[in-house]
């Protein structure tokens, strides 16, 4: 994303200088070499990353409750040949949130009796097998008890996760909601979850942070350009709420 912005920038000014307006293409390009250097050499990643994951833990606070669910976020998934027909695994973005829910919900048994491990991802890529099937299977020979996993395989997207899970956990009258994801992705699940009624409490499972570094990096790109589709999404929420596009939302802390 941060790439495209660049280079529609860099044919702006080109335009700009073949229409004779110098001084107004100086100035886009100026804007193009303080994106490139401050993006791909660290400081501008850094803090659009950092806006997006400050005051999230990985830590959890358990209290004792009738009902307690985990919600694990799809990551997304990889198609994998590796010799053999190709199957779906476990995408990179993935692996974190994955271990840390499975750590959730062992503190959770060791507090309460009733904690669902609840698993939620479709198949968006079409790779043939959901997030939530392939998340839940690692999750099953890692030791969680099959009665206590539960998969939503329909959505698409993180805001039909929040639309999806929310009737499910009001089946089961849950009254403590974890909601494990990427620390650059919390802010926008929480706010899709709110609209559905659902309060959680956010456990970060990993944190990200560019390299600072003389010359420009492609990870330092690939930072800027996850935090800026999550900006994105917060922004799309609330022009499809300002214009009713959005689903009708249901009263905050209602689950």
């Amino acid at each position: 994303m941060t790439l495209v912005v660049i280079t529609i920038l860099v044919a702006v000014a080109t335009g700009l200088g073949w229409l004779k307006l110098r001084r107004t293409a100086y100035l886009v390009g100026a804007l193009v070499l303080v994106l490139y250097f401050g993006v791909g050499c660290g400081p501008l990643a850094g803090l659009l990353a950092d806006r997006l994951q400050a005051g999230y833990t990985a830590n959890t606070v358990i209290r004792q409750a009738p009902a307690s669910a985990i919600v694990l976020l799809g990551g997304g998934t990889e198609l994998v040949a590796d010799g053999r027909a190709p199957t779906a695994e476990i995408g990179p973005l993935a692996y974190a949130r994955v271990m840390r829910s499975l750590q959730v919900y062992r503190d959770c048994k060791r507090v309460n009796s009733v904690c669902f491990l609840l698993v939620t991802g479709g198949d968006p890529e079409h790779h043939g097998a959901t997030e939530a099937a392939v998340y839940g299977a690692m999750l099953r020979q890692l030791g969680v008890d099959p009665a206590d996993l539960l998969l939503e395989e329909r959505s698409l997207n993180t805001f039909q996760n929040a639309q999806n899970t929310a009737p499910m956990l009001e089946s089961r009258r849950v009254e403590q909601v974890f909601l494990v994801t990427s620390g650059i992705h919390v802010r926008r699940s929480l706010l899709y979850f709110g609209h559905f009624g659902v309060t959680a409490q956010p456990v970060r499972a990993d944190h990200v942070s560019p390299t600072v570094a003389v010359l420009p990096l492609s990870y330092n790109f690939l930072i800027a350009d996850l935090a800026l589709h999550e900006y994105a999404g917060v922004m799309r929420y609330y022009v499809y709420q300002l214009m009713g596009w959005n689903v009708r939302a249901m009263r905050p802390g209602s689950l």
